[in-house]
């Protein structure tokens, strides 16, 4: 089971929104909160990211960015240019003026809004890729393309860009976890091949009656050692862990589909529909039957 890949699949929903920004100095744009994730791709010139935690960030030809669970944040030309304009619907796609030219692929990836993963809840405030010549090839690559196809737009535009866009987050989140070095975190979960394993097998197979002791047993390790080494990489134990797994495809699968509540209980580990819906109302807020006719905000 491809972890990551799994994982973008259960939390992301639609296609990604993205557009053209290109502005001529003097500029500064305000990017409220989104449900999501932001990103931002520079196609020409530079500008720099104004994130509200961390200090401003200088961005370049190739760079590519992205803030999962933003509150907001800035772009600008400089770091002290006022952050007069405010992104949103509707607005020009090039603001003419009379300093260099800076040209932006901005966008957002929708995740579900109720939930998440712990693996996307790691990330920092900002995620930033330069464009450092023999780092990420793929990544790069993607990039190129993305340039190329929005800078030449032709037949099939419309769904190669979303599509490279995709393609864009895979290499984004590949990338991070590249740069990780620490022995705890999600990048050290999926190095070591014992819990990798272990991950690999919840996924595939969350109905499962597992317990610490068949976890360890696919990692490997005592089950002491596998509580302390998951908890370390994961962020919580192994069996929170399980059961939020449980949740995130029980949700999935109402979301995308008609199954009978019964096969979605059983398909999770759970004996009975009652037991099953107790353990998703606690999870996500709502019913099941009431997540699938309004989506995960139909409790409130």
């Amino acid at each position: 089971m491809d972890i990551l890949s799994d994982t973008i699949a259960a939390t992301r929903v639609g296609r990604p929104g993205f557009g053209l920004t290109i502005r001529d100095a003097p500029w500064g744009r305000s990017y409220p909160r989104v449900p999501g994730a932001g990103f931002h791709m520079v196609v020409q010139g530079s500008c720099w990211l104004i994130p509200q935690r961390s200090e401003p960030v200088p961005l370049s030809v190739g760079d590519v960015v992205l803030l999962y669970g933003n509150q907001g944040h800035g772009l600008a030309d400089s770091p002290g240019t006022p952050l007069n304009e405010i992104a949103g619907p509707g607005e020009p796609e090039l603001v003419e003026g009379p300093g260099p030219r800076t040209t932006l692929l901005c966008g957002v990836y929708e995740f579900e809004r109720d939930w998440s993963h712990p693996m996307l809840d790691a990330l920092p405030e900002v995620v930033h890729v330069p464009a450092r010549l023999g780092r990420h090839p793929r990544l790069r690559a993607t990039v190129d393309l993305l340039t190329a196809e929005l800078e030449e737009r032709g037949p099939g535009t419309d769904a190669a860009a979303p599509a490279l866009l995709d393609v864009l987050l895979v290499h984004i989140l590949r990338a991070w976890l590249a740069e990780q070095e620490d022995d705890t975190g999600w990048a050290a979960a999926l190095r070591d091949t014992g819990l990798a394993a272990t991950l690999g097998a919840v996924h595939d197979a969350p109905g499962r009656p597992w317990t610490v002791a068949s976890l360890a047993a696919h990692a490997g390790m005592s089950r002491a050692a596998f509580a302390r080494r998951f908890t370390a990489g994961v962020g919580e134990p192994p069996l929170a862990y399980v059961t939020r797994w449980r949740m995130i495809t029980a949700a999935r699968r109402l979301r995308e589909g008609d199954a009978p509540l019964a096969a979605i209980a059983k398909e999770v580990g759970y004996s009975s529909e009652y037991a099953f819906a107790k353990a998703f109302k606690k999870a996500h807020g709502t019913a099941p039957g009431r997540y699938r006719r309004g989506g995960p905000d139909a409790g409130q």
